[in-house]
């Protein structure tokens, strides 16, 4: 998402001072009066952040998220002050959250994410992508599975929620079962709160486009994803984090559940998909890339399912194309 893009970071008392714009202007749409602030915000400012208190409010103003990427690589200090005065400033805020890379947290160490955690930090997002370190290695991820299971277990040994990243597809075709496997055996050890499903995708300007155009990497289809997952699930284990695939790329965005207890289920709704006749299954991969199905429960809804088929005809899906369209209309989202 950042090539070409020149890494820089904010200062903190910019930082700060978008705080204390926004709580202000929180106070103000309660009625309260905020207290006098010697800042040098101008008219623009304020009427921005009184936007994003608005869009804040309508979402019930309990969670903060610092952005962006990997904020925990600014100085240990400033995000200190800045988890401290988001405290301060917002007492009501239930959960403070972060991305994070494994590598960032294993420099920090455990010392200092306590310190993150004493301050206010909730939740880190990790993204593993993978378990294998073949997978990793090919897309230069810059983290092996031995240091993805070391900051997990790190982060969780702080007191902090972990939500962990898995992305079926990563390892193409040809690395389909070690992706499943070996991303399995990294979450049965580290065992995160959650685990969240991000399908691949390769849009064009990506150099991942270049490797399929060359051959270098087969990238699975739809239905191969799905075995992938099934595979995922049937060796990830009873464990207590909760899986979610709650993104607009997933195939079956429905899947959702505790792997300690819904694992049965989740399991038997991919199969389902799997035992489909192909035409079924075809008409429901073009229905959920359209943006018509959220799960399998939706081909048996009259007008989704008459949406889809109108669809279905007008691009003329086949056998032979309908893997193409998927990526063509997967590239429309990104």
């Amino acid at each position: 998402m950042y090539k070409g893009q020149k890494f820089s970071r904010r200062p903190v008392s910019h930082v700060l001072r978008d705080i204390d714009l926004v709580a202000d202007a929180v106070e103000a749409a309660s009625g309260r009066v905020p207290a006098p602030t010697e800042d040098p915000a101008g008219p623009l400012q304020r009427e921005y952040a009184r936007g994003i208190a608005h869009h804040w409010i309508g979402g019930g103003a309990r969670t903060v998220f610092l952005q962006d990427a990997n904020a925990l690589v600014a100085p240990h200090e400033d995000v200190l002050r800045i988890l401290q005065h988001i405290r301060l400033r917002l007492p009501w805020v239930e959960r403070v959250t972060s991305y994070a890379r494994s590598t960032t947290i294993v420099k920090m160490g455990e010392a200092r994410l306590g310190e993150l955690r004493s301050a206010g930090l909730d939740r880190i997002h990790v993204g593993y992508e993978s378990g294998s370190d073949l997978v990793l290695s090919f897309m230069e991820k810059g983290a092996t599975k031995a240091i993805h299971s070391e900051a997990g277990l790190m982060v969780k040994e702080a007191g902090i929620e972990l939500s962990a990243y898995y992305m079926p597809g990563l390892g193409g075709q040809d690395l389909l079962s070690e992706n499943a496997l070996e991303t399995a055996d990294l979450i049965r050890t580290v065992v995160p709160d959650y685990v969240r499903l991000r399908t691949l995708a390769v849009p064009d300007r990506c150099p991942l486009a270049d490797d399929v155009q060359a051959g270098r990497f087969a990238q699975a289809t739809d239905i191969e994803i799905a075995q992938e997952i099934a595979l995922f699930l049937e060796h990830v284990g009873d464990i207590p984090s909760v899986l979610r695939s709650d993104h607009l790329l997933n195939l079956l965005q429905t899947l959702e559940g505790s792997l300690a207890t819904d694992r049965p289920a989740m399991l038997a709704k991919v199969r389902d998909f799997l035992k489909l006749e192909p035409d079924e299954q075809r008409l429901y991969v073009i229905g959920r890339r359209c943006g018509i199905f959220s799960g399998m429960e939706d081909l048996a809804v009259p007008h989704r399912r008459a949406h889809a088929e109108q669809e279905y005809h007008r691009l003329g899906v086949t056998e032979a194309n309908v893997d193409l369209l998927a990526q063509h209309m997967i590239k429309r989202f990104i």
